[in-house]
Parts: C-alpha cells; structure tokens; sequence
C-alpha cells in the first residue's frame, strides 16, 4: 500500500472515528450539538440567499439531506489531506484535530439557542480522531518511512553488502537482493478494520438512540389528548373538490432545522415578555385549559415559486394569540412580535396582524390531531395572510413584544421584507406539465389564493388568447385558497394554458414573473400540453 495512499485512508478513518464518538455524545445530551448539524446549520446561516433559493426549488425537501452529504464529503476530503501529511510530519496530526474539532465547537456554539455544553461533543470527536491518527501513523519498528516527532527521518543511503570471500573451486556469487517490501501492511489493515468497526458501532449506536427518542417524542404526542374547540370550524361547503385539505403527511416542510427538535410536552414552556406590563410563563397544560379555536387556513412558504408546491391547507386547532397578548398588557409603541423557536430561529410579526381580527394563534392541533413533530410539536404560530417566514413560528418556545426598529428577526437580517403578506396567486393543477391528451373536453383545475382579501374570479387563457371565466368551487373562508375548474375544448397540437386571479380588492394578478426575493413571487402560471 502506497504512503499516500495509507496515510489517506488512515485520515479518513480516525476523522470517521472521531465523528462517530461526537454524534454519539450529542446524541445522549442535545442532537443539535453533532458537528454534522452544527457546521451544516452555520453553512445555511452564511449561504446567500440566491443560493438558498436555488436549493429549494431545484432540491425542495432533499436540500437538507444534500447538505449533510456535502459537508460529509467535504469532511473525508479534509481528513484524507490530514492523514497524509501526518505520514510526513507528525505534528500535522494535533494540527489537524484542532481545526476540525475547533470549526465543529464554534459552529455549535453559534447557535441561538446554544450552551457552553454543546461544544463538548465535536471537541471530545476531535481528541479521539487525533488519537486515532496519531495510533495509525505511528511509526514501526525498522520502517523506511518512520519518523521521529518533529519530522521525517533523513533517508538512510544503501550501503553495498560485502562480498562472501571466494572458495577455491567455487564460483563466486552476488550478494542476494534485499527482499521487496510487502504491498499490503497487515499490522496497519488491522488498526484501519479495528477503527471502522468501532466508529460503526459508535454510529449505530447514535443512531439507536436518536430513534428511541423520536420514537418516544412520537408516542409521547401520540398520548396528548386535545380538548375540543370552543369555537370550531364549520364544516367544508358542499361542493368542495377532493384535495381541499391536505393531509398531515404531504403538508410541505420548509425550515432551516437539519434535526427536528424533539420536545417534552411535559417541560414545555412558553415566555412571554419584552414591551408588556407583565411577563407571563405558561406551559401546555395551562394553553389547552384555554377556550380553543379551530380554522381552515391556508399556509405558504415565501420560498414558492409561481406554480410550486410550497402551500397547503389545514384544519388547525390553537389559541388565539390576542388575548394571551392582552392578558399581558401591551405597551405603548410595541409593533413586532418577535417569536422564537427552540432551536433559537426567530419570526418577526407585525403586531397588528395579533390584534387586528384575524385568527392569528397558537397552534396545538393539525388536521384532528397534534402537530406533527415536524411541523412544530408541541406548539407553533400561525398567521394567516402571511407567508410563514413572516408569521408561523415552529417549536415555539418564546414571544417577545418589541419593535421593527430594535429587532430583526432571522430572515429580514438576510434581507426579506418584514411585512410577509401573501400575494395574490393561482396554480395549474390539472392537466399536468407535458400531459398529452386526447381531443375533446379537457377539464382544466387547479387553486387560488388571497388569503384575507380572498379570491372573486379566475381567469384561463389558451394559447394566448381570450381570458376565459373559470368556475369557483365553494370555499371556506377568506383565510382558505379557492378550488377553480375550466372546460376546454381541446384541439390537436401543442398548447400553452395560463391562468391569473382576481381578489375582493381588485387587484389581478400581475403577469411579470418576480423570483420569490424579497416578498414573494409573482407571474401567471402556465403549463403546456400536447393533444393528439
């Protein structure tokens, strides 16, 4: 086996190891912690956004799976230079530890919400990475290639071996060749196969216990009884198409966590302080003794593109955030909410949008049941007509009362507008992009959405001809996306459908594309399609 080659291989192994112990250590105490998290959720807070744009819409919710393989693979590029050098000059070998332990500790505690404790874990990763490396590459007895502590050994010049003296009548013959090392060093495939199995086990082990607390997190919520509403939602209107409602399990997910948290209902507590006359603490408990709304509201990501499918609709049961507000007492010039997450995110609010009528609360329940882990269990923020990043808190742990002027929040830092209210829009559902079909009645379907002004017409153009009255389904409220469907008659060739949206303002829907930076997208969705 080459030098370069070992020497990479044993880097790649003891950072492998190193990691492995880290992710187990986090695991035990506070996922959040693992160097893998950790370095990838500061990649996301020092991306720009045009590149957090693209990786939502080329990868949506595979973004956070690439990133963790990217930095993975950034991590065994790394390791393999440190384990080469380390072959030449050994104090490349604590060199190495340092930086990669110290980038893990200080991406730990960069977080919002982090602890001198969460350095423990990437550091403790990189003291056994460095011992594994430097067990690895320790030099071995008679090695041409060992080195002493400060660099490597001078090579040693051949010496020619002295010839054996003649025998009379005996042909004199050459001193044997030295023997060719070995290609393989067993002793070192050993130490590599050693380490591989205990930085497997070690993973393994992390990942075991990673899936009995989400499995615990998950029974946990599963025993959570919700009381019911006080005040519940009508029932759908007659008429309403199929996939009005989008289930649990297919709502979208858009958020900067790489680990859900994992929340004990039990110790769950929300803060509410900042620019009131009295700071309230409440836990779950005290939130369901509260009368309960239940609402259909429509939620979308900024993040959508015209046409795309960050939006869905749900059932969402909570308390309205207005009179724990006012129970706290507001004072005088307060206009943000500030909301923080467990995970230390924050989402600025307009205080008006509390206060103003609308059902903005503190979500318990989604569709009948618990919030999904991953949509904010135990509790999260939902205001409706505005996009979520500007409005919809998950794993809510703390509100603050303050001001636009002190305090901005994670995304307008990053240049989002502070508003957030949802623009006007509409989507091609049916027929899908590309679809051939056959001549005839063609149903064309889809949605559109204004919440809080709600929708009065949608238009389909063909071709780019004449605007075309759709039908309106019924709906449920102005804080819900209209279901529309358009009967065309559709001709041989390839055609271009568009759609646009009026609301209760208006206001239609303008046809410039804009890129969802800075307050959300704009543009008229088409589709084309083949007939024949």
């Amino acid at each position: 086996m080459g030098r370069t080659l070992s020497g990479a291989l044993c880097g790649i192994v003891a950072a492998g190891t190193g990691v492995a112990v880290a992710e187990l250590s986090a695991a035990a105490t506070r996922p959040q912690a693992g160097p893998l998290v950790a370095v990838g959720a500061a990649v996301i807070d020092a991306t720009p956004t045009a590149v957090k744009e693209f990786a939502v819409r080329e990868f949506g919710t595979h973004d956070k799976p690439i990133l963790l393989t990217g930095i993975a693979v950034v991590l065994a590029l790394l390791a393999a230079l440190a384990g080469v050098a380390a072959t030449r000059w050994r104090l490349a070998v604590p060199a190495g530890a340092l930086i990669l332990g110290g980038a893990g500790a200080a991406a730990a505690l960069s977080r919002p919400a982090a602890t001198p404790v969460d350095a423990l874990p990437s550091l403790l990763g990189a003291v056994v990475a460095g011992a594994a490396l430097w067990w690895l590459t320790r030099p071995r007895e008679g090695g041409a290639a060992a080195n002493d502590r400060h660099g490597p050994v001078p090579a040693t010049p051949d010496v020619p071996r002295e010839a054996a003296p003649a025998t009379p009548g005996v042909p004199r013959e050459a001193a044997p060749a030295t023997p060719a090392q070995p290609g393989v060093d067993r002793r070192l495939v050993m130490r590599l196969a050693l380490l591989a199995a205990g930085a497997g086990a070690a993973e393994a082990t992390a990942l075991s216990l990673a899936g009995r607390q989400e499995t615990a997190a998950g029974r946990t919520r599963e025993m959570l009884r919700l009381p019911a509403p006080a005040d519940p939602a009508p029932a759908l209107p007659r008429g309403t198409a199929p996939g009005f409602t989008t289930g649990n399990d297919v709502f979208y997910r858009v958020d900067t966590a790489l680990s859900v948290p994992r929340i004990d209902p039990a110790t769950w507590r929300l803060r509410l302080h900042g620019m009131v006359d009295r700071e309230i603490e409440v836990s779950l408990a005290d939130l369901l003794r509260q009368p309960l709304i239940e609402r259909d509201i429509t939620l979308n990501c900024v993040s959508n593109e015209v046409g795309g499918p960050y939006i869905g609709t749900a059932r969402w049961l909570g308390v309205p955030l207005a009179a724990l507000l006012r129970e706290a007492g507001i004072r005088a010039g307060a206009d943000q909410i500030v909301a923080r997450s467990v995970d230390g995110m924050t989402i600025g609010t307009p205080l008006a949008t509390a206060l103003d009528g609308r059902d903005t609360m503190l979500a318990v329940g989604m569709n009948g049941e618990p919030l999904p882990l991953e949509h904010g269990f135990p509790v999260r923020m939902l205001t409706p007509g505005l996009y979520g990043y500007a409005g919809a808190c998950k794993w809510l742990t703390e509100i603050e009362l303050t001001t636009f002027e002190q305090v901005d929040a994670y995304w307008v830092e990053r240049g989002w507008s502070p508003g957030g209210t949802v623009k006007t829009a509409s989507r091609i559902d049916r027929p899908a992009p590309f679809a051939k079909l056959s001549p005839g009645p063609v149903t064309v379907a889809g949605v559109a959405w204004a919440q809080r002004r709600g929708i009065t017409a949608v238009e389909v153009s063909v071709d780019g001809g004449p605007w075309e009255q759709a039908e309106l389904l019924p709906t449920a409220s102005v804080d819900t996306w209209t279901q529309w469907r358009y009967s065309w008659a559709a001709t041989a060739g390839s055609h271009t459908l568009a759609v646009r949206a009026t609301d209760r303002t208006g206001a239609v829907q303008p046809q410039s594309r804009v890129t969802p930076f800075p307050d959300g997208a704009t543009g008229w969705h088409t589709v084309t399609v083949t007939v024949g």
